[in-house]
């Protein structure tokens, strides 16, 4: 993924597309981490704990697994200002899978911003990389997450009991695929 002015991906008007992720996004990313915290603790893992620190090391991570040709972290950018992530856990290259995961600010949902963000990076994971699968997996209450697999016309596969701690509740996760 090559970035060209600013977004690698344009996804619409409105100024809305998806970049790479970068070290100096560490204060922007911090600062939309704890503006939306209460709105990401229910679902994601690492949101109770994430600081100035951790969001740092998140951003070095993700340059390294760029240059470790495992995937890639992007920024949903919408009229210049970062507004979540969506990027690729990691790319089994020998069975020619990955799995997509993401998150937005609360104030820019319902949009269609981060399905369209998650259908290019779908493409991308298909086409560009020629992979077999794709998987997204989420929460089994989380319908605003589900949402965007469903509406892309991703697969339910099945439902993990209990497969992802989140603070001190076990979350079943409900796993789709796009193949």
């Amino acid at each position: 993924m090559t970035e060209a002015g600013g977004c690698a991906w344009p996804l619409g008007a409105g100024g809305v597309g998806l970049r790479l992720v970068r070290e100096d996004d560490a204060e922007e990313l911090g600062a939309l981490i704890d503006a939306n915290r209460e709105h990401l603790v229910p679902w994601m893992p690492w949101a109770a704990g994430q600081g100035e620190v951790e969001t740092l090391a998140f951003l070095r991570r993700a340059g390294q697994q760029l240059q470790a040709n495992d995937g890639f972290q992007a920024a949903l950018v919408v009229e210049g200002a970062i507004a979540g992530i969506a990027g690729f856990h990691r790319v089994d290259w020998v069975n020619r899978t990955t799995s997509i995961g993401y998150w937005l600010a609360a104030e820019r949902q319902g949009r269609g911003t981060m399905t369209a963000a998650v259908a290019a990076l779908a493409r991308h994971a298909l086409d560009a990389w020629g992979l077999n699968r794709v998987e997204i997996r989420a929460a089994v209450e989380n319908r605003r997450s589900r949402a965007i697999p469903e509406r892309l016309g991703f697969r339910q596969e099945a439902t993990m009991r209990r497969a992802e701690r989140v603070g001190d509740r076990s979350l079943d996760l409900v796993v789709y695929s796009l193949v």
